[in-house]
């Protein structure tokens, strides 16, 4: 029987391209199925509602500053002076069909996709699959993560309204605080004396094609080297350093992701549909001599605002140039706060004298120098979160707003250490705590009496899965060392069938 015309173009196509090579090769290529491995995909389909919900919008926003009269659907704002930008924003918001929803899921996925990326690398973080040979993945889901907050700090900027008009007055601060070429920047940025006349044509490009390109690339180049590099997953039964347990790529794991996309969308959709977000109709019109009360970036940026707003006016003169030390130390320690995350992997192979490869995932209680950084970090970015709101914090909280930025002030050293100390210590705890159920098994709560009057609580031995997870691990020596003097100290442990158990782990 001759080959039908779909099988013959199938032919042809593989041929000269090798397709069903490549196709035998990764679709049945195995993932491991794990909750956390959602995150990336998360980050993944946000990204795809920005593109298309961007595209959506570029239908109908206007790039340009020319002044306008407004006369639209939205009457408090008639015969109002304003930029073509915010007039095209607020015809969006009530003229367009749909276009209000598209805006709000516009913003929504834009949070959401910083959100998840910061989640997916912290999780990436904790578990160490950041060591080699995915040292150089690291460093591009990272600079993807950069360029999302910048990326979102344009974005916003575009409608011209006088919240966003704030914060480019906080940019073009900043560039001035630069020393010597500070003044040539903002001029150079702006096209001229603040807020000038191109700022959201220029923010405009950035945004919807030099970034957004960049980013795409990025993430095609990430995803490439996972499937290079085979997903990590945490370590069992059965899985090493040389394989991967989970399902195949097809028809299993595109189908869950599949819906998992339409999930990801709909939850999106009805955020957008149901809580409002950047109302810039509520703000009115960017003006030079006006400030948006209250002003608050977006949350991806608020440690950014909490930097400036704790740190006092400091200037110094140094051969007839000003130096603003209030705003050029936070805007230098801004980039050195994601630069440390950036650089961690190599940090640590350097320290730790680590070059092996890495396929298995830590739990976290295993490597508790390394949570503790994790978890300290984590709570600098909160204190200096709350310090970018310290006028909000002060108000609901009815406080002064000296007393909350002398808390955040000391908070921003003080925190960090704490939670250093206190997440290494649980991390040790648990560990020793796993140890315990290695060596005994799980308590039960029935209490024996053994044959010459003691009494001992019936324990359960651990199925050989849980025993594998528990154990697959190089303990701390520190930690190894605590546990052999406390049990030099308090003697050989009876177990219910009145052995003594070895060293666990």
């Amino acid at each position: 029987m001759s080959a039908g015309h779909g099988e013959r173009l199938a032919d042809w196509f593989d041929g000269r391209l090798g397709i069903h090579t490549l196709g035998r090769k990764y679709l049945r290529k195995v993932f491991p199925d794990h909750w956390s491995f959602l995150l990336g995909e998360i980050c993944l389909y946000s990204f795809v509602v920005l593109v298309l919900t961007g595209v959506y919008l570029t239908l109908f926003f206007h790039p340009s500053m020319n002044e306008v009269t407004y006369q639209g659907s939205y009457v408090p704002l008639n015969g109002v002076r304003m930029s073509e930008a915010y007039a095209s924003t607020l015809d969006i918001s009530f003229d367009v069909r749909g276009g209000l929803l598209i805006r709000q899921l516009h913003h929504w996925a834009a949070l959401v996709f910083v959100a998840g990326m910061l989640t997916h690398m912290m999780r990436h973080f904790f578990t160490g699959s950041f060591r080699k040979p995915r040292e150089i993945n690291w460093l591009f889901g990272w600079l993807l993560l950069f360029l999302g907050l910048f990326e979102g700090l344009f974005g916003y900027s575009l409608p011209d309204d006088l919240l966003s008009g704030t914060g480019l007055r906080f940019v073009h601060g900043a560039l001035l605080s630069v020393p010597v070429v500070g003044t040539y920047l903002a001029m150079f940025l702006f096209g001229g004396e603040f807020p000038g006349d191109d700022i959201v044509a220029r923010f405009y490009s950035l945004h919807v094609l030099l970034i957004p390109g960049v980013m795409a690339a990025l993430i095609v180049v990430h995803v490439l080297l996972v499937v290079y590099h085979k997903h990590t997953q945490f370590a069992g039964p059965g899985r090493t350093e040389r394989n991967v347990v989970g399902t195949p790529f097809m028809p299993v794991y595109l189908a869950k992701a599949g819906g998992f996309f339409f999930l990801v969308f709909g939850v999106l959709a009805l955020i957008a549909a149901v809580a409002t977000i950047n109302p810039v109709w509520s703000y009115g019109p960017y003006r030079a001599d006006q400030v948006s009360t209250g002003a608050q970036p977006d949350w991806y940026l608020g440690f950014a605002e909490g930097l400036v707003r704790i740190m006092p006016g400091w200037e110094i003169t140094l051969w007839g140039h000003t130096l603003v030390l209030g705003v050029l130390i936070p805007i230098v320690v801004f980039p050195l706060l994601l630069l440390f995350i950036g650089v961690y992997p190599f940090l640590e192979a350097r320290f730790t004298g680590d070059r092996d490869e890495h396929h298995l995932l830590d739990r976290p209680r295993n490597r508790p120098v390394r949570t503790a950084i994790g978890a300290a970090w984590i709570s600098l970015y909160l204190v200096l979160l709350a310090g970018g709101g310290n006028d909000i914090v002060a108000t609901r909280l009815h406080l002064s707003i000296n007393t909350v930025t002398w808390a955040v002030r000391t908070g921003m050293f003080v925190v960090p250490a704490v939670v250093f100390v206190v997440t290494r210590r649980i991390c040790l705890g648990l560990q020793l705590r796993d140890g315990e159920l290695v060596a005994h098994g799980r308590a039960t709560g029935v209490i024996k009496r053994l044959p010459h009057g003691e009494y001992v609580e019936v324990h359960e031995p651990l199925d050989r899965a849980r025993l594998h997870t528990l154990t697959a691990h190089e303990r701390p020596g520190e930690l190894v060392g605590h546990e052999q003097r406390r049990r030099a100290v308090a003697g050989p442990v009876r177990s219910e069938r009145g052995r003594t158990p070895g060293r666990s782990g």
